[in-house]
């Protein structure tokens, strides 16, 4: 493999680790500056084969026709505690304090203060956990969740 080659393998190779989702071929190949996908899914493949070979704690899975570096089942039982909290976009941090000063509140309410794009950020919440969604008619009752509590030190 050339000097280039593996420097683009690295690359790869750390896209998939700070990355806290899935990622296409050609997400991968934006994030690393690399114009073909053939060749991102090549060096993916390469680092899930020898991630395997040499039976580490980590493994680079492929989720639908997307990777994914991730602990192994038998260890990520002991160690997800150790894990970041996730990164909220602001949006949904406006719309999470307004459910907490409010709830239970109605969606559609929080839809008539923010818009329609209260849909997306409601979306990432639920996602999330840090949001019950009750469906209550056409609309939805919304309320802060267990983890929205432990999230913020609030118990």
């Amino acid at each position: 493999m050339a000097e280039n080659d593996e420097t683009y393998k690295r690359l790869v190779e750390a896209a998939l680790f700070v990355s806290a989702k899935a990622l296409s071929a050609d997400e991968i190949a934006r994030a690393v500056g690399v114009a073909s996908i053939g060749y991102v899914n090549k060096i993916a493949e390469e680092l899930a084969k020898e991630y395997e070979e040499r039976n580490t704690a980590l493994r680079i899975s492929t989720v639908g026709n997307k990777f994914m570096m991730e602990v192994k089942s038998e260890y990520a039982s002991r160690v997800n505690g150790l894990a970041g909290k996730p990164e909220l976009r602001e949006g949904a941090l406006r719309i999470l304090a307004y459910v907490s000063k409010n709830e239970p509140v109605m969606q559609n309410s929080i839809v008539k203060v923010f818009g329609s794009s209260t849909y997306e950020y409601m979306k990432e919440l639920i996602e999330n956990d840090f949001v019950k969604a009750k469906r209550v008619g056409r609309t939805k009752k919304i309320e802060t969740a267990e983890k929205f509590r432990e999230y913020f030190d609030l118990k």
